[in-house]
């Protein structure tokens, strides 16, 4: 299940990146972007290459790809993620799913509910947990 959820979170942060920076074409601005030409320019007032950045590569796509690995890299090592990833993740789309209904969002919330389902079985196999000492150091 942990690894499932990893896969999909993966997915959909590289789909989304992928399809912002292709069937969008917002990869089509990326000279103005590496130009300098964004310097200064506010959210109130986007350009056209402004706003396919944010859709791309400043989304929450990057982001995403890097939890799902994270998630992976856990799994592969036999300790079960946190659950405040999935948790925070969780609200997160429900949040998404109230502000835009037609996006994916039922995909990163089968993910999280994977993450918890997933986790609470590990630990009732016994995995271990990632855990802070009191120097706060795992």
């Amino acid at each position: 299940m942990i690894k499932c959820a990893g896969w999909l979170l993966v997915l959909f942060g590289t789909a989304h990146t992928l399809l912002a920076l292709t069937v969008e074409g917002a990869a089509r601005h990326a000279g103005e972007w590496f130009s300098g030409a964004l310097w200064g320019e506010g959210f109130s007032d986007m350009s056209p290459a402004n706003s396919a950045l944010w859709l791309s590569l400043e989304s929450f796509g990057p982001p995403l790809i890097v939890v799902g690995l994270i998630v992976l890299w856990l799994d592969r090592r036999g300790i079960a993620p946190p659950p405040f990833i999935a948790w925070t993740l969780g609200i997160w789309s429900v949040v998404d799913a109230v502000i835009l209904i037609t996006t994916p969002w039922p995909l990163t919330l089968l993910a999280n509910i994977l993450l918890l389902v997933g986790g609470r079985r590990a630990a009732r196999r016994g995995t271990p947990r990632l855990t802070q000492t009191r120097s706060g150091m795992p």
